[in-house]
């Protein structure tokens, strides 16, 4: 967040395109005391956006939020300007159009005519190079990233993104004029995504790696994110909110922007989807089935309850070893405490990255009695198990009936390096740890960007020093020793610090 002044120099304010960002603007203007100039090539749409924010200022009246008094001055602060030369005694112009280079750039070089030389030209582009749009107009130096999200008026952030050409002193009264609306102003570099969009490119992606690998089912991702992750919803309960018509279109963007960089790879499951019109809530089905506008998610499967039987656990890791003794004596079981375990015994193992398979023969273990328990996140609100391919189905009901033995969920999955939350959780915290890499934005506005943007419980540098820099490290280290594959390569920003046992935020 920019260290500079926060008084807002502009008085006029221009809006291009009266959808629903634009209108979102147009009502954050208004209220921090700026004159608010509507324009739109559609017949009738400026009147129609005006008579939307007044309802909404209305409303607020009625609920006593506001005054009548304010609802009227910020009526008064709305103006319709019937053709785009109208704009003329604006100081800074947001443009809300198409998402198309060519439209944008075409729009400002014909603003550049209309208002005066010290007016700022900004654009709203989710994805677009704010650099490219600059590049077709005669003072490049004016043109900025203005990146609202929507609801804009309740996502309380703004991206504030100068091209390669943007003045300083632009960048410092956009900075303003974002705060003056009420909203934290995260400035980032202009590259592909921008910050916020950029930052959530692992979610999803690595969620669709997990379902194209048959790991598990869509639900029981969205119910490991959400339980053990502190996720507001899993991914792909947002890709259905979302719709894959917009997220894979994204998703595309991004990947082919950073020349086809491997931590942004798309997976082939959302363009199958796409081409088969399974958009998510909009079309009634995506990754679940929507019956008037309601998520019909699927039952979990019910947990046997089965006798106690001995239970051995795996010392890789002595913090997650005595949680789980800790689990086994609440629950009544036998603890075996020798060096290797009985024939008979379940012996519960406790990997970072790895498989369950590998994890047991690496131990020297019979894989047919071996369960991998997620320790990550604790055992508080859901429990993860894997088994090997080879594991007696006895040794797994044994092990679903402990861990559900005081009635916390489980959640069973086909053996993977690092479970689900552990591979999600690692991937964002290394995309937001090359993020800061690559200085597209201060490690503390990376955090708070993403929080306000993307709902996240942690930005990801702060979620993971939660989850530790080093805890971090092994399961990146192991995914990518598993699989060869560069998507997993750990951030020089993350292994420094971790090697340093520095908070991923040390600048």
């Amino acid at each position: 967040m920019s260290s500079e002044s926060t008084t807002c120099s502009f008085t006029t304010l221009g809006i291009v395109g009266t959808g629903a960002m634009g209108r979102g603007i147009a009502q954050l203007a208004a209220q921090a005391g700026l004159n608010v100039m509507l324009f739109d090539v559609k017949e009738g749409a400026v009147k129609e956006a005006k008579h939307f924010i007044n309802g909404l200022w209305q409303r607020s009246a009625e609920k006593q939020r506001i005054t009548p008094e304010q609802a009227q001055h910020y009526s008064e602060r709305l103006l319709e300007a019937n053709a785009l030369n109208a704009l003329a005694p604006c100081d800074i112009v947001v443009e809300a159009i198409v998402e198309k280079l060519e439209a944008k750039q075409g729009l400002f070089s014909d603003l550049e005519a209309i208002v005066s030389q010290q007016a700022v030209l900004a654009t709203n582009t989710s994805s677009l190079s704010v650099t490219a749009i600059a590049a077709a107009c005669q003072h490049p130096e004016r043109v900025i990233g203005f990146h609202f999200f929507n609801p804009v008026p309740l996502m309380k952030i703004a991206e504030v993104i100068p091209g390669l050409r943007t003045s300083a002193d632009v960048t410092q009264q956009v900075n303003a004029l974002g705060k003056a609306m009420g909203h934290f102003t995260a400035q980032a570099t202009d590259t592909p995504g921008f910050l916020v969009n950029h930052a959530g490119r692992a979610f999803g992606t690595e969620a669709l790696r997990i379902l194209g690998e048959s790991v598990t089912d869509p639900a029981t991702i969205d119910r490991i994110m959400v339980d053990q992750g502190g996720f507001k919803m899993g991914p792909f309960t947002l890709l259905d909110l979302t719709g894959l018509d917009v997220s894979h279109a994204v998703m595309e963007s991004v990947y082919h922007q950073y020349y086809e960089e491997a931590r942004f790879r798309p997976s082939p499951l959302t363009r199958q989807r796409l081409a088969a019109g399974l958009l998510g809530r909009k079309t009634g089905e995506g990754f679940y089935r929507y019956v008037d506008g309601k998520q019909q998610m699927p039952e979990a499967p019910d947990i046997k309850s089965v006798s106690p039987c001995p239970v051995w656990i795996s010392q890789d890791d002595p913090e997650s070893a005595d949680a789980l003794a800790a689990l086994v004596t609440a629950a009544g079981w036998p603890l075996e405490t020798g060096a290797t375990p009985s024939g008979q015994a379940l012996c519960l193992l406790t990997p970072f990255g790895e498989d369950a398979t590998s994890c047991a023969l690496r131990q020297g273990l019979d894989a047919k009695q071996c369960v991998a328990a997620d320790m990550l996140a604790g055992l508080d609100k859901r429990r993860s198990l894997m088994a090997t391919p080879v594991t007696g189905t006895a040794y797994l009901q044994s092990a679903c009936s402990l861990f559900n033995h005081d009635g916390t969920p489980v959640s069973t999955l086909q053996d993977s390096n690092g479970f689900v939350l552990q591979r999600i959780i690692a991937c964002i915290v290394n995309v937001g740890a090359d993020i800061a890499q690559q200085g597209v934005a201060e490690p503390t506005t990376i955090d708070r960007a993403v929080e306000l943007g993307l709902g996240y419980p942690f930005g990801p540098l702060r979620m993971g020093d939660h989850y530790g820099a080093t805890r971090i490290m092994t399961i990146l280290t192991n995914l990518l020793d598993a699989t060869g594959d560069p998507r997993y390569r750990p951030s020089p920003w993350l292994r420094r610090r971790a090697a340093l046992q520095l908070s991923l935020t040390t600048v």
